[in-house]
């Protein structure tokens, strides 16, 4: 089994320089970048983060009001720099909704994407913190009052460090993903009913073959099931997609050969009406490179390869998963690659026939580097999303992609 560097502080910081370090200004103008590559896409960018005090290192992927507002989390930053809740308006204006506190009462680092609930309250975890510094699940009321749903005990119990975000039943209960804890120490996917109280439902690591390690969030069925991915498993170590019924049984739908298939699949799935799974992988793929795949996982558990990346103009080593449009069209991010002189990562289109389409190459530059979030899309088809690096002042960015005509669908017309 491959264990990899597990606050992933590797990748995060890697293109930091001494003037992005030294340039901390505090930035609430609108920046506005306008990129034509080969389609005429246009992407903007909305905010770029300063460290501090306004958070930076955005990790976690978007998600969006009826007003147009945008939250997110990021990495670093805040009162106590371990990371903040964010808000971006449709102007571009940042304000920080909440700066977690640090262990041992609040959590530290919070990496995943944030689920709202119809009262406007957020929900999310942190990687550290809490009172055994395993990480945490909260909650954001829309007052700004926090609360510390449930700390993590460390490696073993109910599961410890989270990483993905949470989903969210129409009853109010949560559900998630630890990478490390549980019964055997491999993981678990836990659930929070709506007064707080978790409940294990699955700890990997009893069956070799199976999963180990997730790092990605999940998705749920209109029967309740829950499907996700591993980036191992305690044998093989080239990941897994697996099914979690009610009761907590799982059953493994696909393991990852780690060769042409895909290995380290560390996003979570979209699935389409059919059942069949969407998702990436951050490595295996083409044999030259081993950039990582888009695959496709059908109902009977055959899987396909969409795309192989090359690691050169097309993009290297996609971190998130992915949205499909009403067309069946999936779009995403690769952390690397795109750029042939930063290889700052790529905003891509893949179409139901496998063909990719670059719509933004990220220079590195004022629109940011290195996404490691997915895509947001709205109705009219626009795509958000947020770099981890770079920008004007090297903490990352949030973005904002709007589409020519050519790659928006006759359903995102109103």
């Amino acid at each position: 089994m491959r264990i990899r560097s597990q606050h992933w502080g590797w990748m995060s910081k890697i293109c930091f320089s001494a003037a992005n370090v030294a340039t901390l200004v505090f930035v609430f103008a609108l920046i506005v970048i306008g990129t034509r590559p080969a389609h005429a896409q246009t992407l903007t960018t909305l905010y770029s983060f300063s460290g501090a005090p306004d958070g930076g290192i955005p990790y976690s992927g978007l998600i969006r009001d009826g007003a147009g507002n945008l939250y997110g989390t990021t990495e670093i930053g805040g009162l106590s720099d371990v990371g903040t809740v964010f808000k971006i308006d449709s102007y571009g204006k940042e304000t920080i909704l909440y700066s977690f506190a640090g262990y041992p009462d609040d959590g530290v680092n919070p990496f995943g994407t944030l689920v709202r609930d119809r009262l406007g309250n957020l929900y999310g975890t942190t990687w550290l913190g809490g009172s055994s510094n395993a990480g945490t699940v909260f909650k954001l009321e829309a007052n700004g009052s926090e609360t510390v749903l449930h700390t993590f005990p460390p490696f073993t119990g109910d599961g410890a460090n989270p990483l993905a975000g949470l989903s969210r039943d129409r009853y109010g209960n949560l559900y998630g993903t630890t990478f490390w804890g549980g019964q055997y120490g491999y993981g678990s996917v836990f659930t929070l009913d709506p007064s707080g109280v978790e409940t294990l439902l699955h700890s990997f690591g009893a069956i070799p073959t199976h999963g180990a390690n997730p790092y990605s969030d999940l998705i749920r069925d209109d029967a309740g099931n829950l499907y996700g991915t591993t980036q191992n498993s305690v044998s093989s170590g080239a990941g897994t997609i697996f099914e979690l019924d009610t009761s907590g049984q799982e059953k493994l739908l696909y393991s990852f050969n780690g060769g042409a298939d895909g290995a380290d699949p560390i996003a979570g799935l979209v699935r389409d009406a059919a059942g069949n799974s969407y998702g990436t992988t951050l490595s295996g793929g083409d044999a030259t490179c081993f950039c990582g795949t888009v695959f496709k996982l059908d109902r009977n558990g055959k899987e396909t390869v969409l795309y192989r990346f090359t690691g050169g103009t097309d993009g290297a080593s996609p971190q998130a998963g992915l949205t499909r449009d009403p067309a069946g069209n999936l779009y995403g991010t690769t952390a690397f690659g795109g750029d042939s002189v930063c290889g700052c990562g790529t905003v891509f289109k893949i179409d139901r026939r496998g063909k990719e389409t670059i719509l933004h190459r990220f220079t590195g530059g004022d629109d940011g580097g290195y996404p490691r979030s997915g895509i947001l899309r709205d109705p009219a088809g626009n795509l958000y999303g947020t770099t981890s690096n770079n920008g004007i002042n090297g903490f990352g960015t949030v973005y904002r992609l709007s589409l020519d005509k050519k790659h928006i669908t006759s359903d995102d017309v109103h």
